[in-house]
């Protein structure tokens, strides 16, 4: 346990940013899923919109640091070769 005041300051500032960073990634993740499941039903159109709201959501994660920038492209280049390999 924490004996100085900046370490329990310290605890305290870590507790606050990984309850937001848990949200982010939540989010972050939701919006994945709603491009997959419109992916799995087949619907290309609804897929090609889904992914169109979930690029910048996926790129800001990625700018705050909860995925790394590459990690983020590939996510988003797989889901759209997934997308244009779905037939219209």
């Amino acid at each position: 346990m924490a004996n100085h005041a900046s370490a329990k300051k310290k605890i305290r500032q870590i507790a606050r940013q990984t309850a937001v960073n848990r949200d982010r990634l939540s989010r972050v993740r939701t919006f994945i899923k709603k491009v997959e499941s419109a992916i799995s039903a087949g619907d290309k159109a609804g897929a090609q919109e889904a992914l169109r709201v979930a690029q910048p959501e996926v790129m800001k994660g990625a700018q705050k640091g909860v995925l790394h920038k590459n990690t983020a492209s590939r996510k988003l280049s797989r889901l759209s070769s997934r997308i244009k390999s779905l037939k219209a």
